[in-house]
């Protein structure tokens, strides 16, 4: 079996939303240039993408990029299922427009991931019971996004309630098959899981891959009783593949093992000024590209190959 693959990179390097000073003040159109420049063929969306088809899909054209996909800022652990549904439609019909892959699903009711007025120990903790009663709404509204022609990809990510390992487990047996798990390495490794037990769990779950590095001396200096989510990426505890600790030639491995085939993007966020974007972005693409190539990926970059 010939394992197709593509790469694509996320906004975040060059403008952190949650962080505005962190390129606040750069342009969409050299994130979009740069990212071209790297090597990479999609991007994923941030705070200063258009939100029209009309607007995005000739800025897509100009640099040959792909919309891969998307974070959605889901408010579902508290919302009701009907509000989160017209909530996302508009996005939905965004990305169908513009051919992404799924939808990036992430958890923000109760999130800290955006406080950098509280730290790491703090984030919201879901007992199984409340896991269930939210798997049972996210299928609902999973279903509907499938039925819609965007699959949703559910993003764990520290600071939230569905963050490390045992979350993961626990809202992958509540849930439907329609609910994509979103692979991430570098939250995954920040949160104290094991990818590679993620991996051998939930393969069939995964439907996108986001391809993060640690530098795991930044971690192990964090204090998770004072720091904050927003401190540890102010202090780098993010980065590129191949800048870090993590053996991406083993995750890409493994990965192909399990016939994963689609996108993997290079979502880091650091500070522009410390790390240059697009230098990052090419020393990511550069790890991913022996990576791949290693494990047998054909790298495709339309959209029907």
């Amino acid at each position: 079996m010939i394992l197709k693959a593509k790469l694509g990179i996320a906004p975040i390097a060059w403008s952190n939303d949650d962080l505005p000073q962190l390129g606040g003040d750069t342009p969409l159109s050299t994130c979009l240039a740069e990212s071209r420049k790297a090597g990479f063929s999609g991007v994923e969306t941030g705070g200063k993408f258009p939100l029209s088809s009309a607007e995005l899909r000739p800025q897509l054209a100009e640099y040959d990029l792909q919309l891969v996909s998307g974070w959605y800022s889901g408010t579902l652990l508290d919302n009701d299922l009907e509000s989160e549904i017209a909530k996302v439609t508009p996005q939905l019909q965004l990305f169908k427009d513009c051919g992404a892959a799924c939808l990036v699903y992430g958890e923000t009711a109760g999130t800290i991931q955006n406080r950098q007025d509280v730290p790491l120990s703090q984030r919201r903790r879901l007992t199984e019971s409340e896991i269930q009663r939210y798997g049972e709404k996210l299928t609902a509204f999973s279903d509907y996004c499938a039925e819609f022609g965007v699959p949703l990809a559910f993003h764990h990510h520290m600071g939230t309630a569905i963050e490390d390992e045992r979350d993961i487990d626990l809202l992958m047996a509540h849930t439907g098959p329609s609910v994509g798990l979103l692979f991430d390495t570098g939250h995954l490794v920040f949160a104290g899981a094991d990818p590679f037990s993620i991996l051998k769990k939930h393969a069939n779950r995964i439907n996108h891959v986001h391809t993060k590095d640690v530098r795991a001396e930044v971690l192990a200096a964090l204090d998770w009783q004072r720091d904050s989510f927003l401190d540890a990426v102010l202090k780098g505890v993010y980065t590129v593949p191949g800048d870090g600790c993590i053996n991406f030639d083993r995750v890409v491995s493994e990965l192909a093992e399990t016939g994963y085939q689609g996108w993997f993007v290079v979502e880091a966020e650091q500070d522009p000024a410390l790390a240059p974007p697009l230098e990052y972005a090419r020393i990511g693409y550069a790890s991913l590209i022996k990576a791949l190539a290693q494990a047998n990926y054909v790298l495709t970059e339309g959209e029907d190959e």
